[in-house]
């Protein structure tokens, strides 16, 4: 059953960045149903070279990190309830998680580049753990990395027009590897001793992945 709940999440992944069948995926956004907890995939096809830009001015890509477990978190500043309550998570089990998350770089990753510049997501970092790094982009940067982790986009349209619009995502917190590689997901709305558990169980299992940086 676990292999089999596995093969079906991957695919799901896989497929939601479609948007013709998004709404048949099962991706967390603010209203669609739950996901199983975790998955876990042997799949390269999840994850993959990026560039963006920093709060504090710096490109970033997938390469800046290497050799730090990346934790990383797709929303945007906007967002109603779904984000903030997984970024306030992922301070929760960075804590839990003592020294142990110095061998981590949470990441939040806007999918709203248009309306989520660096001193917007600066201030709105502010209110969560400060080794929680924000990063945007242009809208093809954006979207490459959408594309890259088969993340489920879709701005919904507001009545008033403008810039007052909600915008539905999955809400997955991604682990890669020091190497780069895909490890897990897990969502964001699990509380943060959990995650942090969560983060000890993976990070444990794939030590040998630090090992063969060294």
């Amino acid at each position: 059953m676990k292999s089999l709940r596995r093969f079906l999440i991957i695919m799901a992944l896989a497929v939601a960045s479609s948007v013709a069948i998004s709404w048949a995926v099962g991706v967390v956004s603010h209203r669609l149903r739950p996901l199983p907890r975790t998955t876990t995939s042997g799949t390269p096809t999840i994850g993959g070279p990026f560039s963006l830009e920093a709060t504090d001015g710096k490109v970033v890509t997938d390469q800046t990190y290497r050799g730090k477990w990346l934790l990383i978190f797709f929303g945007y500043t906007f967002c109603p309830d779904v984000c903030p309550t997984a970024l306030s998570n992922i301070g929760v089990a960075l804590e839990k998680l003592g020294r142990d998350a110095d061998r981590l770089q949470p990441l939040f990753v806007t999918v709203d580049p248009e309306r989520d510049t660096r001193d917007v997501l600066a201030d709105y970092l502010k209110s969560f753990d400060p080794r929680i790094v924000g990063l945007t982009g242009t809208k093809d940067q954006v979207d490459r990395v959408i594309h890259e982790y088969r993340i489920y986009v879709a701005q919904q349209k507001s009545e008033t027009g403008g810039d007052d619009y909600l915008v539905s995502h999955s809400a997955y917190v991604y682990l890669m590897d020091p190497r780069g590689r895909f490890v897990n997901v897990i969502q964001g709305s699990e509380a943060g001793d959990e995650i942090a558990a969560w983060l000890r169980k993976e990070m444990s299992l794939s030590k040998h992945a630090e090992g063969e940086l060294q």
